[in-house]
């Protein structure tokens, strides 16, 4: 079964000696609660990080090729285009791929968690391939991928703690209080204490 109950947050929570609120807090904030549309994972295609990773890699070629081609699709600065409706992400992902087909599932958030595929090897995948399979086979999985993340980035303990200041900031960065994402987190966590 692709969708994640509620008995899998519980489970994954106790295995990993997190409350069951707080990790429900994040997976419904983080994702509107919801790792998929239809059959395929929910995505979000950042096209400054497949400049950021093109660049990484030295494919400047392909980069200024993709540019040139799909200037919304590769540039340097956060914010310079938007990204568009969620429904579009995965055509965005596909057009990306016929330049660089890893760099573009790469420059992916993912699922429940909105993990950036990029951190694949950092959270122990053996493979690019093997983190997107995981993201394809089920929210669970994709739940076990954001868990990953919080302990590689050492906010278990913010998680643990209810600090969601620090998780906030952990997690999504510095403009966590401008999209009031810390209070989001409180206030599900609220809901389900």
């Amino acid at each position: 079964m692709k969708t994640l109950t509620n008995e899998q947050i519980k489970d994954l929570a106790n295995k990993h000696g997190i409350e069951y609120a707080g990790l429900k807090a994040v997976v419904e904030v983080e994702a509107s609660g919801k790792g998929f549309i239809g059959d395929v994972p929910k995505i979000l295609y950042e096209p400054h990080i497949m400049h950021r990773l093109l660049t990484k890699k030295n494919y400047i070629t392909i980069r200024n090729n993709l540019m040139k081609a799909h200037p919304n699709l590769c540039y340097p600065r956060w914010g310079t285009y938007k990204y568009g409706a969620e429904s579009i992400q995965h055509r965005r992902l596909e057009i990306a791929s016929q330049f660089n087909r890893d760099t573009a599932l790469e420059s992916c958030s993912w699922g429940l968690g909105q993990v950036m595929g990029y951190h694949w090897k950092s959270l122990g995948y053996e493979s690019l391939q093997a983190f997107i399979n995981d993201m394809y086979e089920s929210e669970a999985k994709q739940l076990e991928a954001m868990i990953r993340f919080i302990k590689v980035n050492g906010l278990l303990l913010a998680l643990k703690n209810a600090d969601w200041v620090k998780f906030a900031r952990g997690y999504n960065g510095s403009g966590y209080a401008k999209n009031k994402y810390h209070i989001k987190l409180a206030n599900a966590y609220a809901k389900y204490k």
